[in-house]
């Protein structure tokens, strides 16, 4: 049975189907919706990009279909997604297979207002889609209970215990009524799933399509053998080589912003999706890319989990995944639904020991391109800016010559290593950017300067007390105040002859000094009392 008319499938439900044109179900539909239909439990896994939403939404409308509407609060099926973007792709999935039923569907996520979502649960909802957080939020505010639920479904399991998700999962399994149907759908299952699937499954049907962690034979894969240098400048010219859309994978969440920005300098309009976009502008990104708006979508893997689009032609490894089990789930993305994709990879030296790892568990050699470095394209300016600024350091290395001149490092030659502007923060593996309130929490410890030697506590204790207000904007009138103030020749005061460090966040005068600063170096007596007094500040 490969047809969705042989299902039997409710009016409503097949007039969808036949909307969408779809006749012919792919395997892992073909051997799932019986099963669910028949009211059992069911573990399936399934390659990425097969048709797993599809083999339990249209199931789960039709099991709901004809029983009690949910009542205030209630909820009657669950289905829990590890991602924001899944839990909208499972959510729109719905609407489409169920828009002639008159259940009630909602989607709830962080990252956006909690109200509407209490609003829309007051009414009952047949279906709920969440990711564990969000849900668990609403529970404790009373905004949803259980004691209707029927069935419920984890969706992309093995990244639900990849992000950490058991300790939430648990805790809604103990909210849950013990009678209920249980579905478990994956692209693989590991051995910490079928653990997991124990606890939560009674006697599951277990159906697996297709063998683990292996690839689409539909997705043609190339590797790049490409130095570093030369990394961006071959990603350019795939890129201008082809109208497609392209979904770009980068290792972190400020590499795809790097990426975005220095695409420009090629031509290539693009945007970037991860975790630290808002809601509302994770959800333009993807409507922007989903409707051809944007050629090029860089993403990091979280955020890729709920990006679906069935002639996505081509997926780029910009960097290689550090889980060879990733790489299945990127090129995952192409080739879908029987169509046909091309995964790229561009690896450097640096990236050899996850390439071979990917090929040992792919159980296959990628096929190796050759190019000429010669032909590559030159990326332009942009906005008056070097398209090809290298990455997070130049930000850092261009604000130096401000330390420098307020005698920051007054009797040590500069290095080319580059300090964390806090003191003692490194960068940040994700490449994520912290806000400055932050910056500002953070224990500060004694750190190493670029030539080796430590910087003492008390250094950084003397930081802290001379600029108290460092925060603070200053006032034009302050500002006038303090270069009035400015007198070569008056005599230092005692321990005062070290110059104090800068803010650190950067609030420099024209001259390139804190405030702070050169009231210590002047010694000015009555700088502190006016500074108390709010004098030299804006209040706000």
């Amino acid at each position: 049975m490969n047809s969705f008319s042989q299902l039997q499938l409710a009016p409503n439900l097949a007039k969808a189907v036949a909307e969408m044109g779809y006749e012919s179900m792919t395997p892992i539909q073909a051997q799932a919706i019986p099963v669910v239909l028949s009211g059992q439990d069911v573990m399936g896994a399934a390659q990425t990009g097969t048709g797993k939403t599809a083999g339990f939404t249209l199931p789960l409308l039709q099991l709901l279909s004809g029983g009690q509407p949910a009542a205030s609060n209630q909820v009657r099926a669950l289905v829990l997604t590890p991602t924001r973007e899944l839990a909208a792709q499972v959510q729109e999935s719905i609407e489409t297979y169920g828009k002639h039923e008159k259940l009630r569907s909602a989607v709830v996520f962080g990252g956006v207002n909690i109200n509407p979502q209490q609003m829309a649960l007051r009414k009952g909802v047949d279906i709920l889609v969440a990711t564990p957080g969000r849900l668990l939020d609403l529970y404790q505010q009373n905004a949803v209970k259980f004691n209707q639920l029927e069935i419920l479904v984890l969706d992309e399991a093995d990244r639900m215990l990849d992000m950490g998700f058991i300790r939430d999962i648990r805790k809604i399994l103990q909210l849950l009524p013990k009678k209920r149907q249980n579905l478990m759908f994956s692209a693989t299952f590991s051995d910490e799933i079928r653990t997991l699937a124990k606890t939560i499954c009674h006697q599951p049907q277990e159906i697996d399509v297709a063998p683990r962690n292996s690839t689409v034979d539909a997705v043609e894969q190339q590797v790049y053998e490409v130095s570093k240098d030369k990394k961006l400048g071959l990603l350019g010219k795939l890129l201008q080589d082809t109208r497609d859309q392209v979904l770009v994978f980068s290792r972190t969440k400020h590499g795809a912003n790097a990426l975005v920005k220095k695409l420009a300098g090629y031509g290539v309009d693009s945007a970037a999706i991860h975790g630290n976009k808002s809601q509302s502008q994770r959800t333009k990104a993807l409507a922007d890319f989903k409707a051809n708006k944007t050629q090029v979508l860089v993403a990091t893997d979280i955020a890729a989990r709920g990006i679906d689009i069935d002639l996505l032609a081509m997926v780029i490894n910009f960097d290689m995944p550090q889980v060879p089990e990733d790489y299945v789930h990127r090129i995952g993305r192409t080739g879908r639904a029987g169509a046909s994709g091309l995964a790229v990879s561009l690896v450097c030296e640096d990236d050899r020991d996850q390439l071979r790892a990917i090929e040992r568990l792919i159980k296959r050699r990628i096929t190796r391109m050759e190019f000429d470095p010669g032909s590559l394209p030159v990326a332009q300016a942009v906005a008056g800016k070097p398209a090809d600024d290298d990455d997070e350091r130049k930000p850092q290395q261009r604000r130096q010559p401000q330390r420098r001149a307020s005698g920051d490092r007054s009797s040590q030659p500069q290095t080319g290593n580059r300090q964390p502007r806090d003191g003692n923060r490194q960068p940040r593996q994700d490449g994520a950017q912290a806000s400055p309130r932050s910056r500002s929490q953070q224990p500060r410890r004694p750190q190493a300067d670029g030539i080796g030697n430590t910087r003492s506590p008390q250094g950084q204790q003397t930081r802290a007390a001379g600029n108290p207000h460092n925060r603070q904007q200053q006032s034009p009138s302050s500002h006038n105040r303090s270069a009035q103030r400015q007198d070569p020749n008056r005599p230092r005061q005692p321990g005062q002859n070290k110059p104090a460090p800068p803010p650190k966040d950067g609030n420099f005068n024209r001259e390139g000094a804190s405030f702070a600063e050169k009231a210590n170096k002047k010694g000015d007596s009555g700088f502190w009392q006016k500074l108390r007094n709010g004098k030299l500040f804006n209040r706000s």
